[in-house]
């Protein structure tokens, strides 16, 4: 027990010694290294994504209007074709025998009309024989124009100027009505087709510009306009289609192909700081400034979109204020801290050791 005794004053006494040698390091120790960069403007852009099917601006699939055989064909896989331009040629022979026979009435309807017509005005034929022949004459010249007609049907001419697919026929062969014969497309603009869920319309408008990518060129983005929003909802998809226009001199968007979409809504400028520099805590989110007594304040933020590495402050901050962007999580509230290339980073020489930066922010 005398020993005891002996020795409890020794131990308070090397425990008061280590807490004065622990504040006395404490005290010692210099304060953090922190990086700071101030809030600044920066461009932000809402973005709705979406995958659409690329359309030709304008496309026709000619078909043979009868069953004929093919006597001629004027195009090449892949060629270019003029407005009005003969696509194929069926055979005819029938309908110009036809045509002939038609034409040799009408001219003999005719010229029995004349007849009747002298003989009625010198009082030796009747009205009622004038008007049957003028509906005899009247009759062949129509019978002549439909032979006229049906020979047009089978004169194929393109609609309009277009590039031809691949030519799947040839000459000689017989078609029946509705074989497909030829594809023409003009493709000077592509027609992008797209859904967009409806929660989206409220962003969307004629006008607005799309960025368009495809697999087969990942480097190169096509860019168009929104040219029409579907006036119809789709109530299994709650989706509507918006038809974009993209320019296409070169021809290398194709009808079918697979594109991205991006549309860029509601752009901005707004403050921005570093992603690092933001701490969240649950919903909270916020940062550190250094005011020019290098002292750290924690400061509330609201953010907003990211862009870049960076992210929209919406409220909290003000521009220009220096933000704690690396280092953050060695600090609080009213901490002394030094800033990095600073002169009171460190003595001259002093290399920068990770632990400064606390392993990260």
């Amino acid at each position: 027990m005398r020993l005891v005794n002996l020795l409890a004053p020794f131990c308070v006494s090397l425990s008061l010694a280590a807490c004065g040698s622990d504040e006395a390091k404490s005290r010692d120790r210099p304060p953090p290294l922190v990086k700071v960069e101030p809030a600044r403007p920066m461009r932000f852009v809402e973005r709705i994504e979406a995958v659409g099917t690329a359309v030709a601006n304008e496309q026709v699939t000619l078909t043979a209007p009868v069953t004929e055989r093919i006597e001629r064909l004027n195009f090449d896989d892949g060629s270019f074709v003029q407005r009005g331009q003969v696509i194929a040629v069926l055979a005819q022979g029938q309908e110009a025998a036809q045509l002939t026979e038609a034409q040799a009435r009408a001219r003999e309807a005719s010229q029995q009309l004349e007849r009747i017509q002298t003989l009625k005005q010198r009082g030796f034929a009747t009205a009622a024989s004038f008007d049957q022949q003028q509906a005899a004459a009247s009759a062949a010249r129509a019978q002549a124009a439909q032979v006229r007609a049906s020979i047009g049907d089978r004169v194929i001419r393109a609609p309009f100027g277009g590039w031809v697919s691949l030519r799947n026929i040839s000459a000689g062969a017989v078609v029946t009505a509705g074989t497909e014969i030829a594809t023409i497309s003009e493709l000077s603009q592509i027609k992008l087709d797209f859904p967009v869920p409806e929660t989206a319309l409220a962003a969307l408008r004629p006008g607005l510009t799309i960025d368009a990518h495809s697999a087969a060129y990942p480097d190169q983005p096509f860019r168009g306009q929104i040219a029409t929003i579907d006036s119809v909802v789709d109530p299994n998809s709650r989706s509507v289609t918006v038809r974009a226009r993209l320019p296409n001199p070169d021809r290398k968007l194709k009808p079918g192909m697979l594109l991205t979409v991006a549309i860029e809504t509601a752009p901005r400028l707004s403050l921005s700081v570093p992603e690092l520099a933001v701490i969240g805590e649950g919903d909270t989110r916020y940062v550190y400034v250094v005011n020019k007594a290098n002292k750290a304040k924690r400061i509330e933020v609201r953010t907003g979109l990211r862009s870049e590495g960076r992210i929209e402050i919406l409220e909290g901050l003000g521009p220009g204020q220096q933000v704690v962007t690396e280092g953050v999580v060695k600090l609080s509230e009213g901490m002394k801290v030094r800033l990095a290339g600073a002169q009171n980073a460190g003595a001259p020489g002093e290399g920068r050791r990770k632990s400064d930066w606390g392993g990260g922010s």
